[in-house]
């Protein structure tokens, strides 16, 4: 259990806690507080990678704990934001069905002792879907502080916002099994 993995799980500890704050808490900076716990938890995301490949501690384990950890974060904001009516369902179905596929596509590979770690399109999906979930989560912070302002403008870059990730996680999951379609054709 080295440091990169102690950060993966400490990410997957601070889930309840943001979703508290996020959906469950009265007081008035409630959404601030979750915004703070989300960052950090996706900072945590670019420092244990960063970590296990500067210390060469890149572990099996790691390699299936951090994509974990990263989907139950994320996965989890995004069904908050339905309940708070900032994102559309279908644009959540779409990004927790690539996981899924993506998931699966891993497990068949174990199976055949193929760890198959995120590729430069799967950082860049997470990235955008991190910075979403920020930009969702600031906006209905201040569209409740703003709201005799016309926000039209940003409820419209949010929008945009949305179908772009959405885009490109759909497309990171072509991209994953277009890579590695091989090893379906290698297990029985």
């Amino acid at each position: 259990m080295n440091i990169a993995n102690k950060l993966s799980i400490f990410r997957v500890v601070l889930i309840p806690f943001f979703l508290f704050f996020l959906l469950a808490t009265p007081f008035r900076y409630s959404n601030w507080v979750a915004v703070f716990i989300f960052t950090v938890a996706a900072i945590t995301d670019a420092i244990d990678g960063n970590l296990a490949r500067k210390l060469g501690q890149i572990t099996n384990l790691g390699k299936f704990l951090d994509p974990v950890a990263d989907k139950l974060l994320v996965c989890s904001a995004l069904i908050a934001l339905i309940e708070l009516e900032a994102i559309p369902a279908a644009a959540v179905i779409i990004i927790i069905a690539r996981e899924f596929i993506v998931t699966f596509f891993r497990t068949i590979a174990a199976s055949a002792n193929v760890i198959i770690a995120a590729d430069k399109f799967g950082k860049l999906k997470t990235i955008f879907q991190i910075t979403m979930v920020i930009y969702l989560m600031i906006f209905l912070e201040l569209f409740g502080f703003l709201a005799f302002l016309n926000l039209a403008f940003f409820n419209y870059l949010g929008t945009i916002i949305i179908w772009l990730t959405v885009s490109i996680t759909a497309y990171s999951a072509f991209n994953y099994i277009y890579k590695n379609i091989q090893i379906f054709k290698g297990v029985h």
